[in-house]
C-alpha cells in the first residue's frame, strides 16, 4: 500500500467560529470500513511511529545531545521558528524579518531581538502552517546561525552562545558546514581534484590531465544513447556530457517551443499530435503540469539538493531551495528547459527531436544500438540504425510501445501496483475557506501574503468480513489525493484519440479560480486479472480499458465525462445544473459511478466521505468529478542492478526514471537519471569513483519510494 507523508498545509477543520461552509451530510457504506488512517495534517508521533522511525529518532536524540566540543565553531541550526502571519512579510519574502529575529532571540535567549544582526542568519526553509490545532496560522522557519559572523557583528552574544545546548529538532550544532553545489560544479570539482592527483602521479589509467582537468583518452569516447528527454534523461545526459561521453539524446516529441504550439492546436482545434502533446516532448509529462518539486526521497539529501541547485542554475527561482513546498509551474519550466538544452548542445550532445526509437539492436545478449524513425511516420517505413555502446532508457510511463518492444526481446517486466480514479475540481475560493477560514482573504489568487491553499488526504478501506473474492480485488486498498493543483486546470493527457485520460496543471502563480486533484484508488494484479488481463502488460490493458470507457462516455472529440460529487455518492444522473469546469475541450454529464468496477467505486465513495470529515465542504454541489485518471505511475518495473543500474535481462541497457518504475515526479526522476549517469560513466572509465563518494547512495533506489 502507498503511505502518504503528511504535509504542513492544513488538512483539518477550519478555524473556530467558521460558518462559511456547510458540509454535505456524510455517507457511510455499510459493507466498508476505514482502517486506522494516517492523520492527514500531523506527523506520526508516539505509538503511531513505525519501529524504523523510532530507531532513527532515538539515534538522532543520541547524536544531537552529544557534547558540543566548540560551540563557537561552525553553524547552529534553529528549527521550528514560528512567526505569525501578522508579523511576517509574507510567503514571497525569504529574508530575515523583524518578526523572525524575535523568534531567533527567544531560541537563543537573547534579550533584545533588534540588536541581532540579520546578516548572521540564513533562512534554510520556510513553510506555512495553518492547522486547526494551532491558535493562529504561522510561517515556520529553519534558520542557520553563523556563529563567527554573529559574534563579529554583535560581541554581546558570546555568553548566550556559550549557554546554548542542543535540542533535538529545535537547536542543532553543525561543526562543519556542508555546501552541496549544482551537479555541474560538483563534477567540475571532482575533475579538478582528480586532475591534481594525476598531475602528481604523472597520469595513469587512460586519463590525461590538462589545466586541472581529466578526460578519457581511449581510442574514442564511449557513445551513449539516452532515450527520452524527461528529467531522468536530461540529468543523465548532463552528467555524461560533463564527464566526456559522446551523448545522443533521442526524443520522440518536439522541443518546448513547438510542443507548446502543438498543445495550443489541441486546445483550440482538437488536433492531437500523437508524438507531441501533454505527455510526449522535451521535459516529459511534468513540463505541462504543476511543476511540483516535492519528493519523498529526502528533501535535504545531497542528491536532491544537487538537482534543485541545478534547476536554479538553469533559471528556476532561488526560492525553490527554501520553500517548504517548492513548485515551478509550466511557465517557468519552459525557459528552464530551453537553457538546459542549449547547455547540452554546447557540451556536444546531439539532440534528435521528433525521433522515435522503434527497436533495440542486440548482439550476443548486449545492446549495440537502436532502430529509429521519424515520429511523424506512424507506419515506420523509414527506419535506420544507430550504433551505441550503451542505451539509457529514460522514457515516461505513457511510452507503451516501448514496453511492448522490450517484451518482444524477452526483457523482464514486472507488473507494478498503481492507482486509478477521477479528478475532482472545486472553486479555489472554497478550498481557501476550508483551509484558512478568515485568512482566506489573504490569498489574492497567488499574489497575497499566504500561499494558495492545497490539501493532501488519504484513507484505507477494507471489507468488514475480510473475505473478498478474487474477482473483486484485494481485501483492502488505499485511496488518496494525487497531484493536487491549486489555482490550476484540468488538462487532456491522452496519447491516442480513442482513449481519454486527464491530469492537472498550474502556472507558477496558481492564479486560476479552480483547484483540482486526482482521487485515486490503488489497484494490483488481482484487479487486472478480474477483467481477464494477464501478463507483464496487464496494467497497461487495465488502463486502456477505462480510458476507452471514458472516451465513450464523453461522446468523442476529447469531451470529458463529468458528474457532481453529490450525484456520484447517490448514484444519480443529472444532466442540468453542472458547475463550471476548467477543462477547455468541453464536459458532458455522465454516470461516472458506473465507470469502474463496483469495489473501486465504493472505495472512492467511502473515501470521499472520510475526506469530507477532514475538509468540511469537500462534498459540495460545486465539486465536479472528471473521468478518468489512470496514469499515476508506471504500471511496470524493469528489473535492474541496484549498483550499476544495468538491466538484469540485457547488458548495456540502463532503465531509469518514471517509465522504468523507479521514480515518481520531477525530482525523484532527475535524481535517478543523475545517479544512472554516474554509474554509466564509471562503467566506461569516465569516473573513477562511484556516485556515493560524491552524493551518497540514492535513497529508495530500486524501490517505489518517490
Amino acid at each position: 500500500m502507498s503511505v502518504l507523508r503528511p504535509n504542513l498545509l492544513p488538512l483539518s477543520l477550519p478555524y473556530p467560529n467558521s460558518t462559511s461552509i456547510l458540509p454535505y451530510p456524510t455517507r457511510r457504506l455499510p459493507h466498508l470500513q476505514t482502517l486506522p488512517k494516517i492523520l492527514c495534517a500531523a506527523k506520526r508521533t508516539g505509538k503511531q511511529r513505525y519501529p524504523s522511525e523510532k530507531k532513527k529518532l532515538k539515534l538522532k536524540h543520541k547524536e544531537a545531545l552529544t557534547d558540543v566540543k566548540n560551540k563557537f565553531d561552525g553553524i547552529w541550526r534553529l528549527s521550528k521558528l514560528a512567526v505569525s502571519v501578522q508579523n511576517d512579510p509574507g510567503k514571497d519574502f525569504l529574508g530575515v524579518s523583524d518578526g523572525l529575529l524575535q523568534e531567533i532571540a527567544k531560541a537563543i535567549k537573547f534579550p533584545v531581538a533588534s540588536m541581532l544582526p540579520p546578516e548572521a542568519f540564513s533562512v534554510i526553509r520556510k513553510s506555512f502552517d495553518a492547522r486547526k490545532m494551532l491558535k493562529e496560522a504561522k510561517f515556520v522557519y529553519t534558520v542557520d546561525m553563523d556563529v563567527s559572523e554573529l559574534i563579529n557583528l554583535e560581541p554581546r552574544t558570546i555568553d548566550f552562545i556559550s549557554d546554548l545546548e542542543p535540542r533535538v529538532g529545535l537547536i542543532e550544532h553543525m561543526p562543519l558546514e556542508r555546501v552541496s553545489g549544482d551537479i555541474i560544479s560538483i563534477i567540475q570539482d571532482c575533475k579538478k581534484v582528480e586532475g591534481e592527483r594525476l598531475l602528481k602521479e604523472g597520469g595513469a589509467n587512460g586519463y590525461s590531465c590538462n589545466a586541472g582537468t581529466y578526460k578519457y583518452t581511449g581510442s574514442r569516447k564511449p557513445k551513449i544513447a539516452v532515450v527520452g528527454s524527461g528529467p531522468s534523461g536530461l540529468f543523465a545526459s548532463l552528467v555524461l556530457a560533463e564527464l566526456g561521453a559522446d551523448v545522443t539524446l533521442i526524443e520522440r516529441g518536439q522541443p518546448v517551443e513547438q510542443r507548446g504550439r502543438d498543445i495550443g492546436a489541441l486546445m483550440v482545434r482538437r488536433v492531437l499530435e500523437l508524438e507531441s502533446n501533454f505527455c510526449f516532448g522535451e521535459g516529459g509529462a511534468g513540463t505541462w503540469s504543476d511543476g511540483k518539486l516535492v519528493t519523498r526521497i529526502g528533501r535535504n539529501s545531497d542528491s536532491v539538493l544537487a538537482v534543485m541547485k541545478t534547476l536554479v542554475h538553469f533559471g528556476a527561482p532561488g526560492n525553490i531551495l527554501i520553500d517548504g513546498k517548492p513548485h515551478l509551474g509550466t511557465d517557468r519550466l519552459v525557459p528552464l528547459l530551453r537553457n538546459l538544452r542549449q547547455n547540452l548542445q554546447g557540451q556536444g550532445v546531439s539532440i534528435k527531436f521528433g525521433t522515435r526509437v522503434d527497436d533495440l539492436i542486440i548482439e550476443d545478449g548486449h545492446v549495440v544500438g537502436v532502430k529509429v524513425s521519424d515520429s511523424r511516420d506512424q507506419q515506420k517505413l523509414d527506419c535506420h540504425k544507430l550504433g551505441f555502446d550503451a542505451v539509457i532508457l529514460a522514457v515516461g510511463h505513457s511510452a507503451r510501445d516501448i514496453y511492448h518492444m522490450l517484451l518482444s526481446h524477452d526483457i523482464d517486466l514486472i507488473p507494478k501496483d498503481f492507482a486509478v480514479g477521477l479528478r475532482i475540481e472545486h472553486p479555489q475560493e472554497l478550498i481557501n475557506s476550508v483551509q484558512y477560514s478568515s485568512l482566506s482573504t489573504e490569498v489574492h489568487r497567488g499574489r497575497g501574503k499566504i500561499p494558495v491553499a492545497d490539501y493532501k488526504v488519504a484513507s484505507y478501506v477494507s471489507r468488514e468480513d475480510g473475505k473478498t473474492p478474487s474477482s473483486s480485488g484485494p481485501t483492502s486498498r488505499s485511496c488518496y489525493s494525487f497531484c493536487m493543483c491549486p489555482g490550476g486546470q484540468v488538462v487532456l493527457t491522452s496519447t491516442d484519440p480513442s482513449e481519454l485520460c486527464i491530469n492537472g496543471m498550474s502556472f507558477s502563480r496558481r492564479a486560476s479560480k479552480w483547484a483540482n486533484a486526482a482521487l485515486v484508488v490503488t489497484v494490483s494484479t488481482k484487479d487486472f486479472n478480474s477483467l481477464d488481463f494477464h501478463g507483464p502488460l496487464a496494467g497497461i490493458d487495465f488502463q486502456r480499458e477505462f480510458e476507452r470507457r471514458a472516451a465513450v462516455m464523453g461522446g468523442g472529440d476529447f469531451v470529458v465525462p463529468v458528474q457532481t460529487v453529490t450525484d456520484f455518492l447517490d448514484s444519480k444522473f443529472s444532466v442540468t445544473s453542472l458547475p463550471p469546469s476548467s477543462y477547455r475541450l468541453g464536459v458532458k454529464a455522465a454516470k461516472l459511478h458506473e465507470l469502474f468496477p463496483m469495489h473501486i467505486t465504493d472505495a472512492l465513495r467511502h473515501s470521499v466521505s472520510v475526506f469530507d470529515k477532514e475538509l468540511p465542504g469537500f462534498i459540495s454541489n460545486e465539486a465536479l468529478l472528471h473521468g478518468v485518471e489512470t496514469r499515476t505511475s508506471s504500471p511496470i518495473q524493469i528489473p535492474r542492478s541496484s549498483d550499476t543500474y544495468e538491466s538484469l535481462s540485457l547488458k548495456g541497457l540502463y532503465p531509469v526514471g518514471e517509465g522504468a518504475g523507479y521514480a515518481g515526479g520531477i525530482v525523484s526522476a532527475a535524481v535517478d537519471g543523475m545517479h544512472a549517469g554516474f554509474a554509466v560513466a564509471k562503467r566506461f572509465g569516465l569516473f573513477l569513483d562511484g556516485i556515493e563518494s560524491v552524493l551518497g547512495k540514492a535513497q529508495g533506489a530500486g524501490s517505489a519510494k518517490y
